[in-house]
């Protein structure tokens, strides 16, 4: 594993211009991040880097950045990063406004217990796929306080670098606003979830930042994470800007929705239009069939999959994730279906984020469909049998052991309802333990040979001491 580093990009010259998108005379050159306060601030000239610069923040002479040093990226996230606080309660809060306000203020009335803290957001998803060996960078704010500390910390120990969207100088400007942001998990005695942070009560992004360009080398990292909490924090206008940047530059885009994307599809003009843009200029697509159907009215995943390629130009997936039942990828050519693994669960939170570092790794190495879906599930499972997300997500060991297992959660009657509209027109792959190809429609593959590949690719990883057990 490489040594991690921590990178905070300061501003050359201190300011306290408002928002603005591009400067007046820009033309589409290289991309770089600034906060409102800090208009001379770098920070997504990372996205043109395929060996990303890492500085630290002494590099700094004449207001410019001295490499230190080059590492390759496999995955890099932007925002989304907070520390979650994980409580039990007996029961979880009423949906309205109002009351999971007051709720929230009461639970923020004192500090939590560092007992009940772990790394959430978009550090679920890195940590799991730096335990599958890629190599990844995050960026985006934590304050200068415990929390911010422990989120560093943690950061650092699971080989993860980080690179700081500000550094702001002068605090008062900002206030609350720099602090890092706290998502209150409450977990109820049926192991149900509820989630509250301030990021639910702001009527815009918790911090504006603008965009200006630099002149960099034309080159990149290979995917990019985004998800429905970037806007959260980035105005629907940058979330534009960084989606046809990465497109020009032949970075891939991954972008999963969440709960927030209901309340996107129904925001506001400028929501609705960044998040038409991620539809359709997304090369994978990661959803449930609640979120495909409040999206396209469509019920049936398969479906709902083939409306979105249709209306998508850089899509090359849309993956669905299934919960117990397992997962469903769709191509313009084929369908590929892999049911889930007999396993008790113990919390699900984190699941969905280290399915989606599986399906990273899978599309970073050009695997079959069929063994990136098997992957996945294997990863997110994993998640699930543990307590809660951050360091807890799925190890390559425990990962390894589950695949040996074969103790899939086969309901063919179910995957047969879902593809009855679909045989014809596509190819369909089917992952089983039984292989008895009677059906010219479908293409059941071996969970053994699948399996079996996965296991020489994870072992060697292990082996080679590139990820930790």
């Amino acid at each position: 594993m490489h040594n991690p580093t921590l990178t905070t990009l300061k501003p050359s010259v201190p300011s306290s211009h408002g928002f603005s998108l591009l400067p007046q005379n820009h033309s589409r050159l290289n991309y770089r991040f600034c906060p409102s306060v800090l208009p001379n601030n770098r920070i997504f000239s990372i996205l043109n880097c395929n060996s990303t610069k890492v500085h630290n923040s002494n590099s700094l002479k004449d207001g410019k950045l001295r490499s230190l040093g080059v590492k390759d990226v496999d995955v890099a996230t932007l925002g989304n990063l907070c520390v979650d606080v994980v409580l039990n309660v007996p029961e979880l809060p009423s949906a309205t406004f109002e009351e999971r306000k007051a709720y929230m203020d009461q639970l923020s009335a004192s500090p939590p217990d560092k007992r009940y803290w772990e790394a959430g957001g978009n550090c679920n998803m890195m940590i799991a796929a730096v335990r599958l060996g890629l190599r990844c960078v995050t960026i985006g704010h934590v304050g200068d306080e415990i929390y911010g500390q422990f989120l560093l910390d943690v950061l650092h120990d699971e080989g993860i670098d980080f690179v700081g969207m500000s550094e702001y100088a002068d605090l008062s400007l900002i206030g609350a606003l720099s602090e890092t942001l706290l998502c209150w998990v409450l977990v109820d005695p049926l192991q149900r979830h509820g989630f509250c942070s301030r990021a639910d009560f702001s009527e815009g992004p918790l911090v504006k930042w603008t965009v200006s360009r630099s002149q960099e080398d034309n080159k990149k990292f290979k995917d990019l994470v985004c998800n429905g909490y970037d806007f959260d924090e980035l105005s629907p206008s940058l979330i534009t800007s960084v989606i046809e940047y990465a497109v020009e530059v032949g970075t891939a885009i991954f972008f999963y929705p969440g709960p927030r994307g209901k309340t996107l599809s129904s925001g506001t003009p400028a929501q609705k239009r960044a998040l038409g843009k991620f539809l359709k200029m997304s090369d994978v697509l990661l959803l449930t069939s609640d979120e495909a159907e409040s999206l396209t009215g469509i019920w049936n995943p398969t479906l709902a999959g083939q409306e979105l390629l249709r209306n998508a130009e850089c899509t090359k997936w849309v993956i669905f994730k299934m919960g117990s039942k397992g997962s469903l990828l769709i191509t313009a050519s084929s369908i590929s279906c892999a049911p889930a693994f007999k396993v008790n669960v113990v919390d699900t939170v984190g699941c969905g984020d280290s399915f989606v570092a599986a399906i990273a790794f899978g599309f970073i190495h050009n695997m079959p469909t069929i063994n990136t879906l098997a992957i996945a599930n294997a990863v997110g499972t994993a998640t699930a049998m543990g307590c809660g997300a951050g360091r807890n997500v799925a190890t390559l060991k425990q990962v390894i052991e589950l695949l040996k297992d074969c103790n899939l959660n086969e309901d063919r009657q179910l995957w047969q309802e879902l593809l009855r509209e679909n045989l014809e027109a596509h190819e369909v792959a089917f992952l089983s333990k039984t292989v008895i190809n009677g059906n010219d429609c479908i293409n059941l593959v071996a969970f053994e040979k699948v399996t079996s590949e996965l296991h020489n690719k994870l072992e060697s990883a292990r082996i080679e001491g590139a990820v930790p057990c």
